[in-house]
């Protein structure tokens, strides 16, 4: 199969499966940084243990990964509705004391992460102390305290 078609379809892949796996999974990193920087490294080590890739269709793959992820991020820039899609949105998983169960498993979100980013962010200890926890695009939670 050409490179230029295979690191299409493994770039397109690996986003779907990254994107299925929840943000927990990439916390810290989004899904285009992630896959780019898989691929890169596979490819690169291929070709210095000189297995299926030569050096050249190395470059060619590289090359194409980085041309796909430019035309992703410029679509993304264009619409909202593809990079809602791409990157997911943040999401409201607890406020007003109230734990969204169905989200916050879904997202593979305890109470015990929430309490974890309260402590972190605020020096929080409880859960009635916090207004919102809003687990973030890039798998981190941010944390609303309730107004004194």
């Amino acid at each position: 199969m050409n490179p230029v078609i295979r690191g299409v379809i493994i770039y397109l892949f690996l986003m779907l499966m990254f994107r299925l796996s929840g943000k927990r999974t990439l916390a810290q990193t989004t899904p285009f940084e992630l896959v780019l920087l898989l691929i890169i490294s596979e490819v690169t080590q291929q070709a210095l243990l000189g297995e299926d890739f030569s050096i050249t269709a190395a470059i060619i793959l590289i090359t194409t990964l980085i041309a796909t992820d430019l035309i992703f991020s410029v679509i993304k820039k264009r619409s909202k509705k593809f990079e809602k899609i791409t990157e997911g949105v943040p999401l409201v998983i607890f406020s007003d004391g109230i734990m969204h169960e169905q989200k916050s498993r879904r997202s593979r979100v305890d109470e015990e992460d929430v309490l974890e980013a309260a402590r972190n962010m605020h020096g929080l200890t409880r859960l009635d102390q916090i207004q919102y926890a809003v687990l973030e695009i890039d798998g981190s939670i941010s944390i609303v305290p309730k107004k004194q």
